[in-house]
């Protein structure tokens, strides 16, 4: 079994309310659950407007297979609208 972990620091630049982060991770968030089957939460920078970390957990029975969703899920938030990242961070069990 293999279990990895990886987080997003990003940068919201048009957010100038925690509303309009709301807004832009929300989206992000069920997006990356719904289409990948993974866990994701927003795991720091809760009261700032423009940054946010989120973190996306994955479990797999072999490290290739993981890899691959992870990729995945760098590619969603790449692509996600109004938002820009700043550091990415992965960790495998």
């Amino acid at each position: 079994m293999v279990v990895a972990i990886q987080t997003w620091d990003l940068h919201l630049p048009n957010c100038h309310s925690l509303k309009e982060k709301r807004g832009v991770l929300k989206p992000l968030t069920s997006g990356l659950r719904r289409t990948l089957n993974v866990s994701v939460a927003e795991t720091a920078h809760q009261d700032l407007w423009q940054r946010a970390e989120i973190a996306c957990a994955v479990v797999g029975s072999a490290r290739p297979v993981v890899e691959e969703i992870l990729r995945a899920a760098d590619r969603t938030v790449e692509e996600a609208d109004g938002v820009r990242i700043v550091d990415t961070a992965t960790v495998f069990r």
